[in-house]
C-alpha cells in the first residue's frame, strides 16, 4: 500500500508541476522503482518495456487511422458530409441541430477522435447555426456533446489502445461500440428535440431541386463508403484492423485526389506531419504506461487494490458501477488514452475474478473515458469547441449539461443491462461472452 501511495504522489506531483503526462508516468515508475530496489531499477529492463509498450503489429493500426482521418478531413468530405446531412433533417424545426447531430455520427466513423472531430465539424457548423439565428454559446454545446460520438463509432483510437493493453480483439471492440454510437446519437436527437423547443428558428434549409439532392448525395456517398468497407471488411474477416487502417488511408487518397480532387501534395505533408505528432504522443503515451505496468505488477499493485474491492467481486453490477464512477472522476482531469493506458492493468484482474466480459467492459469503459472530455476543468472538447465557436467555457457549460446528463444515463443503462451492447454484437459479429454477463435483468 505504501508503494501506491508513493507511485500516485509522484505522478501526480510530477504533472502539478506541468510535466507531460507520460513523463509523469516515467517519473513515478522509476521513482517507485528506487524505492522498491532490486531488478526493478534495471535500466536495461526499463528500457526493454519502453519498446515492448509500441512493439506491437496491432498499435500500427492507431496511426494509420489517424493518417486516414486527416487526409479525409483535407480533401474536402466535411462540407460534404454536412450537406448531405442537410437534405434529409434539415427542412425540419430545429434542423441544423439535427444536421449536428448526424454528422458528427457520419464524421466519427472517419476520424476517431472526439478532439480532431470537434475542431472540423465545429468551424463550419457554429457559425453556421449562429448566422441562421440560433444561439452561439448552445450551438458549440452541441457540437462538443455530438462529438462524443467520435471514439465509439469505429474506427475508434482509444479501442485500438485499450484493445493493445488488455490483450483483446479490436474486431470486436469496433463492431460492438456500432450500437452504442446509434444510441448515442438518439439520445442526443432527443435532448435537442427538448431544448430546442425553447428557442430553436425554423428550418433554415435553402430549397434545391432534385437534380441538386441527388448531386449532393452522389457526392456523400463517398464518405459513406469507407465505414461501410471497414466494417464489411472486418465481420467478413477480409483483413484485421490494421490492415483496414492501410485500407482507410488508400481509400482517403483516392477520394482526395481522384473523387473530389481537392487533396493537394500540400496538404497531404500537413496531414502526414499531423498524424506523425499526434501518433508520436499516443505511442510514446504507451511505453511510459508500459513501463508504469510493469512497476505495478511487480510491487502487485493489481492484487491489492483487488483485494481491497474483494466484496465487491460478488456483487459484479455493483463493481462494475462502482469502476465507472471511479472512471468518471479520473476523466475529468486526466485525458482519455493516459488514463486507459493507466486504468486497464489495475482493472483487469478484478474484471476476471468478477466474470465480466473484457470486450463488453472496454466498450463501457471506453464510453466513460470520453465523457470525461466533456467536463471541466480540462475538457479538451470544450476547449476546442469554445475555440471553433469563439465563446468562453462559462458560456459552454450550462448548454451542455442536458447533453452530459442524457449521456451518463444511457451510460449507466448499458451498464446495468449489458444486452443492450451484447445482443447487437452478437447480431453483428457472432460475439458471444465465455462466461454469462451480470445483468439486471437476470433479477426479474
Amino acid at each position: 500500500m505504501t508503494l501506491i501511495i508513493l507511485f500516485m504522489l509522484y505522478l501526480c506531483g510530477a504533472m502539478m508541476l506541468g510535466l507531460p503526462i507520460a513523463f509523469s508516468l516515467l517519473l513515478g515508475s522509476i521513482a517507485t522503482a528506487l524505492h522498491m530496489g532490486g531488478s526493478a531499477t534495471n535500466p536495461q529492463i526499463v528500457a526493454a518495456q519502453l519498446m515492448r509498450g509500441v512493439d506491437s503489429v496491432t498499435m500500427m493500426a492507431l496511426p494509420f487511422f489517424i493518417i486516414a482521418g486527416e487526409l479525409m478531413n483535407r480533401g474536402g468530405l466535411t462540407k460534404r458530409i454536412i450537406d448531405f446531412c442537410n437534405i434529409f433533417v434539415g427542412g425540419v424545426r430545429g434542423g441544423l441541430g439535427y444536421v449536428t447531430i448526424l454528422a458528427c455520427l457520419i464524421f466519427a466513423s472517419l476520424v476517431g477522435s472526439a478532439v480532431a472531430s470537434t475542431a472540423a465539424l465545429g468551424a463550419i457548423l457554429i457559425p453556421m447555426m449562429a448566422d441562421s439565428g440560433y444561439n452561439r454559446p448552445k450551438a458549440a454545446g452541441l457540437v462538443a456533446a455530438g462529438n462524443m460520438v467520435a471514439p465509439i463509432m469505429p474506427p475508434s483510437v482509444p479501442m485500438i489502445v485499450y484493445g493493445v493493453a488488455a490483450g483483446v480483439s479490436i474486431k470486436s471492440l469496433f463492431l460492438g461500440g456500432i450500437a452504442p454510437a446509434i444510441y448515442l446519437t438518439i439520445i442526443m436527437s432527443i435532448a435537442w428535440f427538448f431544448v430546442s423547443r425553447k428557442d430553436a428558428v425554423g428550418a433554415t434549409t435553402q430549397k434545391t431541386t432534385l437534380k441538386e439532392k441527388a448531386r449532393i448525395f452522389l457526392s456523400g456517398l463517398w464518405a459513406l463508403l469507407l465505414p461501410v468497407i471497414i466494417i464489411v471488411g472486418l465481420r467478413g474477416g477480409v483483413f484485421t484492423a490494421t490492415e483496414a487502417g492501410v485500407v482507410a488511408v488508400v481509400y482517403a487518397l483516392f477520394v482526395g485526389i481522384f473523387a473530389y480532387r481537392e487533396l493537394t501534395p500540400r496538404d497531404m505533408f500537413k496531414a502526414l506531419t499531423s498524424a506523425a505528432k499526434t501518433s508520436a504522443v499516443v505511442m510514446f503515451l504507451a511505453a511510459a504506461a508500459q513501463v508504469a505496468g510493469y512497476i505495478m505488477t511487480i510491487a502487485r499493485m493489481p492484487q491489492l487494490i483487488t483485494a481491497a474491492l474483494d466484496g465487491l467481486v460478488d456483487r459484479p453490477i455493483l463493481l462494475n458501477v462502482t469502476l465507472m464512477v471511479v472512471v468518471l472522476l479520473v476523466g475529468t482531469a486526466m485525458d482519455v488514452v493516459p488514463t486507459i493506458l493507466i486504468l486497464t492493468p489495475i482493472f483487469l484482474p478484478l474484471l476476471k475474478a468478477a466474470g465480466i466480459d473484457p470486450v463488453y467492459f472496454g466498450i463501457i469503459f471506453t464510453l466513460v473515458n470520453v465523457l470525461g472530455l466533456l467536463t471541466p476543468p480540462v475538457g479538451p472538447v470544450l476547449n476546442v469547441a469554445c475555440a471553433a465557436g469563439k465563446v468562453k467555457m462559462e458560456e459552454i457549460l450550462m448548454p451542455t449539461l442536458p447533453y452530459f446528463i442524457a449521456q451518463c444515463i444511457l451510460l449507466f443503462a448499458m451498464t446495468l443491462i449489458p444486452e443492450m451492447i451484447l445482443l447487437p454484437l452478437k447480431w453483428i459479429a457472432g460475439y458471444v461472452p465465455r462466461v454469462p454477463v451480470p445483468s439486471l435483468l437476470n433479477y426479474f
